[in-house]
């Protein structure tokens, strides 16, 4: 008798995680540790080509990574911890509007699912189970599209941010401390570019995205911010 071929397992969702959930602490890392590389190489540069010595080249990365970190901090709590406002007074909204309106928001929730491709029936079967389960958590999924996922996080943001443009910080400092002061501009340059490129492939690594193109967006924007930071440097220097 042939042997009989066996049924491929069928794939689950679980088999296929999606990265949507890493989204808030990943863009504020990225954004930190970006910003403290760049910002931090840049007025290294910038301040190297104006003419001040190594001590002084020094204390400037010093002082612009602990000031940026802080109002990397700053920004990105008072930022999110206003779109976290937002979505607690429209959640607010809808559970009174739960309280004081049921019927009319039955009839908006299927009407939605209707809206999907349901047909009336089903879309009004639907939203009956889904509000005798969960009415409020429905209305703010499928309402007002938020989701616990991509809900705003102020602390997480400010945290992750303030983190990553310190430790984003150390390879210029580092560079700055380290090398010779003849030496020290086009090394701060190097590693920059070679930190902000490894930085781009991993942001897109731990997105599962296109490592090449974002790095190379990165190191680009990089590249031309150095630029800029080093002529205005050398001609504030040559002014004064």
């Amino acid at each position: 008798m042939p042997a009989q071929s066996e049924t491929p397992p069928i794939q689950t969702a679980h088999d296929d995680p999606h990265l949507i959930h890493r989204q808030g602490w990943l863009r504020a890392s990225m954004m930190g540790a970006n910003d403290g590389i760049l910002s931090t190489a840049a007025l290294i540069i910038g301040v190297g080509t104006g003419g001040l010595g190594a001590d002084g080249v020094v204390i400037a990365g010093i002082a612009s990574a602990v000031a940026g970190a802080m109002s990397m901090a700053a920004g990105e709590y008072v930022s999110v911890a206003s779109q976290s406002d937002l979505e607690k007074a429209d959640i607010d909204r809808e559970r009174e509007a739960l309280r004081t309106n049921p019927k009319g928001e039955l009839v908006e929730l299927q009407s939605i699912y209707e809206a999907r491709g349901l047909e009336p029936d089903l879309a009004h079967e639907v939203a009956q189970a889904l509000t005798k389960k969960d009415a409020l958590g429905s209305h703010i999924r499928d309402e007002l599209g938020l989701d616990e996922t991509l809900r705003a996080h102020p602390v997480q943001a400010a945290g992750a941010s303030a983190s990553a443009f310190a430790l984003g910080s150390l390879p210029p400092i580092l560079v700055a401390a380290f090398v010779p002061y003849d030496y020290l501009l086009l090394a701060v340059g190097l590693v920059t570019i070679i930190a902000l490129a490894t930085l781009g492939a991993l942001g897109a690594h731990a997105g599962r995205a296109a490592r090449g193109k974002a790095a190379g967006r990165v190191v680009l924007w990089g590249v031309l911010a150095m630029g800029v930071s080093a002529a205005v440097g050398a001609l504030v220097g040559a002014v004064l």
